[in-house]
């Protein structure tokens, strides 16, 4: 049947513009595709083709390809001469690399499909995607993302679902036209604080990771829909917590010096508080700013400021999130493992 197809689209040489052939247990691109200069759109996805034929690189007029569902090991080479190329698909391979060059003639690519593959990795090369709109890479073994990726100044839509992701890079406030953000079943700690410059950005969904304090200016966003479940954050409504108004006692002022010192390593400390076993036992119950690393003492609010979000907002249905307050780090300290202090919920 795939013979009888390409004998058809040869037959009609320039004038053939879309070959088809899915799920045709090939295992190799046919190099008579070479002899196609006119093609605009090739769909070989689910087949068995480990890698591409050199004779694509006729394709330059080219604007849609589809090899997903194959048995690629890298993003090929040969990418580099399809210059017209506008929607890549190549979903579902066993791709763990790119080729070098592989970015460098692609510079009209609007969408990038990479889901299902075993990128650890994205090469620097990817700022050359200067015209990339849609970029997915669902379901891969990313640890990071590159700085470079962030410059790609057209990026509307990215999606990095089930990876391995522990941060993403301050420089993502470059992606001023970026409108959705899909950061699902990661390992992201925080977010950095060059999120809230992307005034654009109305769908974030940050579910399932170890996410507990927003940056500032994040209650700023000017979000639609936004989806943190399963992330360890303050769900429930603070208990009122009254700030200290008065001079802190000279216990506190004493005791936060000593352990600051202590922490700095202060050896002219260090050694006088052998000589006190009554200060070290009070020093001893002392505890560190979850933020700003800080000594203290007491329990007492200083470096968050709760906000509520934006009314404009849709926020997950099965969160239980009202009335959520999103915390905002500030200036100060506080000591964010008393559950009692800050109403915790554990998701």
């Amino acid at each position: 049947m795939a013979e009888k197809l390409l004998i058809r689209a040869l037959k009609g040489g320039k004038s053939t513009k879309i070959v088809t052939l899915n799920g045709k247990k090939m295992t190799k691109m046919p190099s008579v595709l070479g002899n196609l200069p006119g093609l605009k759109t090739l769909r070989l996805q689910n087949n068995m083709i480990p890698s591409m034929c050199p004779e694509i690189s006729a394709l330059t007029q080219l604007t849609a390809l589809n090899l997903g569902n194959n048995l690629l090991e890298e993003v090929p080479e040969e990418m580099k001469y399809l210059t017209s190329l506008k929607t890549l698909h190549l979903f579902g391979n066993r791709i763990h690399r790119f080729a070098s060059g592989a970015c460098d003639g692609l510079q009209n690519l609007i969408l990038l499909n990479l889901n299902n593959n075993q990128l650890t990795w994205i090469p620097q090369e990817v700022s050359r995607l200067r015209s990339l709109t849609y970029l997915s890479i669902n379901h891969n073994q990313l640890a990071s993302i590159p700085r470079e990726l962030c410059f790609l100044k057209n990026l509307s839509e990215l999606q990095l679902n089930y990876n391995q992701l522990v941060c993403i890079p301050e420089e993502i406030k470059f992606l001023k036209k970026l409108q959705k953000l899909l950061l699902v079943r990661n390992n992201i700690e925080s977010l950095p604080e060059g999120l809230c410059d992307l005034l654009n950005l109305r769908i974030l969904d940050i579910a399932g990771n170890v996410i507990q304090i927003f940056p500032p200016g994040f209650q700023n966003l000017k979000l639609r829909e936004f989806y943190c479940e399963g992330n360890p954050l303050f769900l429930k409504k603070p208990v009122h917590a009254v700030k200290q108004e008065d001079i802190w006692s000279l216990q506190e002022i004493t005791s936060r010096f000593i352990m600051n010192q202590l922490a700095e390593e202060n050896h002219f400390l260090m050694r006088a508080i052998e000589w006190y076993p009554q200060v070290r036992s009070i020093i001893s119950q002392g505890r560190k700013c979850a933020i700003c690393g800080r000594s203290f003492l007491t329990i007492w609010l200083e470096c968050v400021e709760f906000f509520p979000p934006s009314k404009n907002w849709k926020i997950s249905r099965n969160l239980q999130l009202v009335p959520l307050r999103i915390l905002i780090c500030s200036y100060k300290c506080f000591d964010q493992r008393d559950p009692n202090l800050f109403g915790i919920a554990q998701v």
